[in-house]
């Protein structure tokens, strides 16, 4: 199977995962963009869309480090999502049935639902992600708190 569970992750088989997907052979132009939260398509701190011929990948306003967070996670997830054959139109339907829905409290990402379409890629991402605040120096409870307080 070429899905990538949870326990893959955590035992680093998602290598070889990610690997077979790696077959595109250029990528398209991505415009990079960070955006005052309320400029988000819908309650999102980093999306990516379709704009035109070009893909944008977007980070709501916070920090430098954050913001290449946020960007980070999202370019990992949209390759891997484009590479899955994964509709950017289901992801953005799917994020936003799940933030009309969302419970009082609730702080989870969209992506962390087994329902979503894309959530073995989000959690690879999330994976790189987390890995890289370390490498930053980006304490990531502070962050993900930053982030749910947008």
């Amino acid at each position: 199977s070429s899905d990538v569970c949870s326990s893959d992750l955590e035992v680093g088989n998602f290598h070889s995962a990610i690997i077979q997907w790696l077959n595109m052979k250029h990528l398209p132009r991505i415009i990079l963009e960070v955006v005052p939260h309320n400029e988000q398509n819908y309650e999102t701190a980093g999306d990516y869309f379709k704009s035109g011929k070009n893909w944008k990948i977007r980070t709501s306003k916070i920090n430098a480090d954050m913001e290449f967070l946020i960007l980070f996670h999202e370019f990992i997830e949209w390759y891997l999502t484009q590479k899955r054959g994964i509709s950017e139109p289901d992801i953005a339907k799917f994020d936003k049935e799940f933030e009309q829905n969302r419970k009082r409290g609730n702080v989870d990402e969209p992506g962390d639902d087994v329902n979503a379409p894309y959530y073995n890629e989000h959690q690879i991402a999330t994976w790189f992600e987390k890995e890289m605040s370390g490498v930053l120096g980006v304490d990531w409870i502070k962050y993900t708190n930053k982030v749910n307080s947008l």
